[in-house]
């Protein structure tokens, strides 16, 4: 086994402490709408999640970073192209979090950068950057840590939608086998991206995003 392995997984272990119970990324609109009823109707958003908003701004950003590009233009791009701004916000608290247990239980150079950085408010400290900053630093090779990341956002939100629609917990897993085409897929087209693709996603899924706010009822913050 490889080290990283372990690390790995407890880094995108659901029960890690980032606040992502909390969110629904929009699916709650639809929820509302009634467009989302059902173990078939939320598939079809998550997998249109995962090949949009999470393949052409998380995905394409933890690539970047891998990369090299600077982690302080990577922080801004992604703080200007997430329009929504529960979204955007939700990041950032996701990424505070998981810079804080980074730091006790990750820690590294690149990491404590990053920190200061977000720190003296030259950055926001966003999610997938505070990932694939400590995935970087645990060795962890670009398409694992994307397949990770992917794998684990389209859980939490998975978990969130038993618990909201509701849905029963076999109807969970047999949306998440289904969701692991979406991720390979994801994890194969991201390294063919060019910066122009950078936040290129579906109107329909931040309009949603953009409703959830002024929503009269709802479970989640995002």
């Amino acid at each position: 086994m490889s080290g990283y392995q372990l690390a790995l997984q407890q880094l995108t272990d659901s029960a890690l402490p980032t606040g992502a119970f909390a969110h629904s990324l929009g699916f709650e609109t639809y929820v509302d709408a009634s467009v989302i009823a059902d173990e078939a109707s939320f598939g079809v958003w998550l997998s249109a999640f995962v090949s949009q908003q999470l393949t052409y701004s998380d995905g394409l950003a933890i690539r970047f970073l891998y990369e090299g590009v600077d982690i302080g233009e990577l922080d801004a791009l992604l703080s200007a192209s997430l329009l929504p701004r529960q979204v955007r916000e939700a990041s950032v608290k996701m990424g505070l979090r998981l810079l804080e247990i980074g730091g006790e239980v990750f820690p590294s150079a690149e990491l404590g950068l990053y920190r200061d950085v977000v720190t003296t408010g030259r950055a926001a400290g966003h999610q997938p950057l505070a990932f694939a900053v400590v995935a970087r630093s645990l060795g962890v090779p670009l398409h694992e840590a994307l397949a990770a990341y992917l794998f684990a956002t389209a859980t939490s939100l998975t978990q969130n939608a038993v618990r909201a629609i509701p849905l029963g917990q076999n109807a969970g897993q047999r949306l998440l086998r289904q969701a692991a085409a979406d991720v390979a897929a994801a994890v194969e087209r991201i390294p063919h991206l060019t910066p122009d693709d950078f936040g290129a996603l579906s109107p329909g899924l931040e309009i949603s995003q953009m409703r959830h706010e002024r929503q009269r009822a709802r479970m989640f913050m995002s």
